[in-house]
């Protein structure tokens, strides 16, 4: 979600700077794009597939930020220079989605040039947050601490004193009477979205009772009796109820229940691990595939699912759970578009892809999220979904399930 950057005393230092350097992009015009709405024919191998997305997100979105040492990702592509210093609109949470997924491909294949986009991406969210590695939302936080502490503990790459800082924040923001975490701190709303993720995190922190606890509150107070699915959240003390049934809410409840089967002796979480994942290729695939989002925010929630799918597959021997990342990663492969070779994604993953519009004509303006007609395709998080799931789908290949 979008947060509001509030009394930063040099945001307007960093407003003035930017606004020059803004207006010397303005109409430069970019190369003309080469755009297959078929992609080429020929077989691809699946971790070239998830090489190709990784390059794609590289050279489209991924930007110096401000300074050399640090990049971040532009929330559309095509992007104009405004866009690249992310000055307008700042989505903490995307980026540290970005930083997840290029771990992903530095374990994937490690590179001295993966090894260092980690620390300039990581470097980037820390200066473009203005207040550090923390800020008030549990959800936000907890996605980055679960890309810090996967850097650090898959490939050595550690910052200092980042993962403890945000765990601290995280403890901090909890509510005893409750026994969760809201959404933002101070706040009445709880919310899957931010305690699932902050539960994931404590577990692999050493929390283990606050994981349970969170783990608990998703299954007796936010699941469906009827599809077995996790709903959005509630609001406490009122006892509201946001209905919605979204697929990264099944996600992070399934990773926090594989995670928790993994280091207790309870059998209960391999229990509700296995009916979630049930729940979910019975309510949200059609056909197999994991169902698509209705764009911006929404564009993420796919590939999360996707990753903790894979997660329950490596880490329980869940077949459904494989079976949903493989089938969603050929949909969403099979009806890509081509944009100069390289591959682009839908909001729906088993929908031949639509480029955007205008490509060939494509203008840096001031602000390029209003430059063109809208199309969800120029979303990172939609690209970002696509490369989380064919990362996941060759991860379960390699481990032959």
């Amino acid at each position: 979600m979008d947060r509001p950057n509030k009394g930063i005393s040099r945001r307007g230092l960093l407003f003035a700077v930017a606004g020059a350097v803004a207006l010397t992009a303005v109409n430069q015009p970019t190369h003309a794009a080469a755009i297959a709405a078929k992609p080429s024919p020929g077989p691809v191998g699946l971790e070239q597939r998830a090489d190709l997305a990784e390059r794609a997100v590289m050279e489209r979105h991924v930007h110096t930020l401000w300074w050399s040492g640090t990049q971040l990702g532009t929330l559309h592509w095509p992007s104009s220079l405004f866009d690249q210093l992310l000055l307008a609109r700042w989505c903490y949470w995307w980026q540290a989605h970005l930083l997840d997924c290029v771990v992903d491909a530095a374990y994937r294949a490690r590179t001295p040039e993966r090894i260092d986009r980690i620390g300039a991406i990581a470097r980037g969210i820390h200066t473009r947050n203005l207040t550090g590695w923390t800020n008030g939302y549990c959800d936000d936080m907890s996605w980055l601490v679960l890309a810090l502490e996967r850097a650090d503990r898959l490939l050595g790459v550690r910052f200092g004193d980042a993962v403890p800082k945000l765990r601290t924040a995280l403890l901090d923001g909890w509510n005893p009477a409750v026994g969760a975490v809201p959404w933002k701190i101070g706040h009445d709303y709880y919310s899957t979205s931010g305690i699932g993720p902050t539960g994931i995190a404590m577990a692999r922190l050493g929390k283990l009772s606050r994981a349970e606890q969170l783990a608990d509150f998703l299954h007796n107070r936010l699941r469906d009796t009827e599809s077995g699915l996790i709903f959005d959240g509630v609001h406490e003390p009122s006892g509201r109820v946001d209905r919605s049934l979204l697929t990264y809410c099944q996600g992070v409840a399934i990773g926090l229940e594989t995670e928790l089967a993994l280091r207790t002796n309870d059998s209960s979480h391999r229990e509700r691990a296995a009916a979630l994942v049930a729940a979910t290729a019975d309510r949200l695939a059609d056909g197999g595939v994991i169902v698509g989002c209705a764009g911006n925010d929404s564009g993420l929630f796919m590939g999360i699912l996707a990753r903790y799918l894979a997660q329950t597959a490596l880490a329980l021997g869940d077949t459904t759970a494989a079976r949903l990342v493989h089938a969603s990663a050929r949909a969403a492969w099979d009806n890509r578009a081509e944009v100069d070779g390289l591959p682009l994604f839908g909001a729906h993953w088993n929908r031949p892809v639509t480029p955007p519009p205008g490509l060939e004509t494509f203008t840096q303006l001031a602000d390029s999220s209003h430059a063109s007609a809208p199309n969800q395709s120029r979303d990172l998080s939609i690209q970002l979904s696509a490369w989380m799931l064919l990362e996941a789908d060759h991860q379960l290949t390699s481990a032959g399930l």
